[in-house]
C-alpha cells in the first residue's frame, strides 16, 4: 500500500533524495510561512505552493531541486507546476520531516 501511495504522489526513494542533497540540491518547503516557521529542513527556503508558479525563475539553473511539505500532496503539486514550466530535476521529497531525517543522516 505504501509503495502505491509513494508512486501516486511521485515521491522518490530515500537514496535519490540523499544523493540530491549531497550534490547541493535546492531544498524548497512549499508549506505556508506559518508552517515553515514552526520547523523545516536546515538550509531550506520557503516558497509556498500558491507562489510556486509566480516564482519559477528562482528554480531555473538549479542543479537539483527537492520539494516537500507536510504530507507530500502540496510538494507533488509543486513538482507538476515546475515541470509544466520546463524545470527539470525536481524530486518530490514528501514530508519535510522525512527530508530532514535524510539530511541529518548524511
Amino acid at each position: 500500500m505504501f509503495g502505491f501511495l509513494k508512486n501516486l504522489l511521485g515521491q522518490s526513494d530515500d537514496q535519490t533524495i540523499a544523493n540530491a542533497i549531497r550534490e547541493g540540491a535546492f531544498l524548497v518547503d512549499v508549506r505556508t510561512p506559518a508552517e515553515f516557521a514552526s520547523g523545516s529542513v536546515p538550509g531550506a527556503v520557503n516558497i509556498p505552493l500558491n507562489d510556486v508558479g509566480a516564482r519559477v525563475a528562482e528554480f531555473k539553473n538549479k542543479k537539483g531541486i527537492v520539494v516537500f511539505c507536510r504530507s507530500g500532496n502540496r510538494s507533488s503539486q509543486a513538482k507538476s507546476i515546475l515541470e509544466r514550466n520546463g524545470i527539470k530535476g525536481v524530486i518530490n521529497g514528501g514530508t519535510w520531516d522525512h527530508v530532514a531525517s535524510i539530511k541529518q543522516g548524511l
